[in-house]
């Protein structure tokens, strides 16, 4: 059974990766990188301070009276807005041409996708306030973590992307093992029922509606726990180094048509894949564990003897402008 769980959690990691990969071109095209100067070793810096700062705010929030029904509608607000606005961007690529609004002389267009994109956004919206069922929260966490992978690596090149899975790293750690608060972050989201974690029960007719946190979970002995979950993050951040080597790199063919930027992204991804084989032994011992450590790591060292094989220059295809 956890077998099942973990390749389902598996399944759902790498399909995020290839969706922001098939994304990623789109999405620089239309504009949509946060940052101007993507090789800036400071452009990260705004992330990582988010990172750090949300669960603190979140935890905070959800132990004051009324907080945690507060926390859920700005959370899925938000989650919907940001799906909007990539859903938008995404279907514009299968979407007929745009049409003009009135008089063509007006040169005011239509675009199909808006209105697309806007029905789905709003039918999450409602299917997670009604009933968060865990397949409703893992396709909205499933369509989130893709688009968000593409929109990091877009907006950052190879250096601070490192420095932002390093960093990350490094915190995620300290915030499991140390002080441990994002333990509570997990159980305070899974509450809540918000795709900010994914969840792969052993069954189909799991009820995640009824199902409690993290810790009601974690109490049962371990061959009766009913779910595993996956923090959005854990997808993410490893995810935006993918991105970021097919973006970033050149595109010299290499073999079979096949550039040199996919196999240092592939490399990458099959890195924080062999991470997540370990992680996910640890996780079936039946203690919670730090993601990033194993899937950061792999990452970049899966993209380190990758880019090496393929461009034979210690440079890591690091580039320093501010």
């Amino acid at each position: 059974m956890r077998g099942i769980r973990s390749l389902g959690l598996l399944g759902l990691y790498v399909g995020a990766q290839l969706v922001a990969l098939v994304l990623a071109v789109p999405f620089k095209m239309a504009g949509l990188a946060s940052t101007s100067n993507p090789n800036s070793p400071t452009a990260p810096i705004y992330i990582i301070v988010l990172i750090v700062l949300v669960p603190i705010a979140i935890i905070w929030l959800a132990a004051k009276r009324g907080g945690p029904a507060a926390l859920r509608a700005l959370i899925l607000l938000g989650i919907s807005a940001s799906l909007f606005v990539t859903l938008q961007a995404a279907l514009a690529l299968v979407t007929p041409p745009p049409f003009y609004l009135g008089n063509p002389a007006a040169g005011n267009l239509g675009y199909w996708s808006v209105p697309l994109a806007g029905v789905i956004a709003v039918s999450l919206l409602l299917a997670l306030t009604i009933e968060p069922q865990w397949y409703i929260v893992d396709l909205a966490g499933f369509v989130a973590a893709g688009s968000l992978i593409a929109l990091l690596g877009i907006s950052f090149g190879i250096l601070p992307t490192f420095i932002l899975l390093i960093a990350l790293l490094v915190y995620d750690a300290i915030a499991v093992y140390g002080t441990k608060h994002m333990l509570t972050l997990a159980d305070v989201v899974t509450e809540m029922k918000v795709p900010i974690l994914m969840v792969m029960p052993g069954s189909a007719d799991f009820d995640y509606t009824t199902s409690g946190g993290l810790k009601a979970q974690q109490a049962k002995p371990r061959e009766e726990r009913e779910a595993m979950f996956m923090g959005l993050g854990d997808v993410v951040i490893p995810g935006t180094l993918v991105v970021s080597a097919f973006i970033s790199l050149p595109a010299r063919m290499v073999a079979f048509g096949i550039g040199g930027n996919f196999i240092a992204a592939m490399g990458a991804l099959l890195g924080s894949l062999i991470g997540y084989l370990f992680l996910i032994r640890l996780v079936n011992r039946g203690n919670a564990q730090a993601g990033l450590p194993f899937l950061n790591g792999g990452a970049i060292a899966g993209y380190a003897i990758a880019y090496l094989a393929v461009f034979h220059n210690p440079s890591l295809g690091i580039s320093l402008a501010f």
